[in-house]
């Protein structure tokens, strides 16, 4: 993520913003006795903006060990592009 260009990292940090506010409603809801729908549509949401974060951060990390390996090596705590792999697949 250290490599990421500032117009990809501020999406990023929007999307999380965007899902930890999706959380607290979700957890308003519990609290206060929200309906089933209102819960599961919310929860719907936080997932999803999460995932589309978790994508990003994977997409980013693989154009930066893709273009320049050996310092993606260095920089990215020797992320490899089998373990950026193995990372993307773990979101699904």
């Amino acid at each position: 993520m250290r490599e990421a260009d500032p117009e990809t990292q501020r999406r990023i940090v929007n999307r999380l913003k965007r899902a930890r506010g999706q959380l607290d409603s979700v957890i308003n809801a519990v609290e206060n006795g929200g309906s089933c729908r209102e819960v599961v549509t919310q929860l719907s949401a936080v997932s999803t903006a999460l995932d589309r974060a978790g994508f990003s951060v994977v997409s980013s990390a693989m154009k930066f060990c893709i273009t320049d390996p050996e310092a993606a090596a260095e920089t990215e705590d020797g992320l490899t592009v089998e373990e950026l792999e193995k990372l993307f697949l773990s979101l699904s």
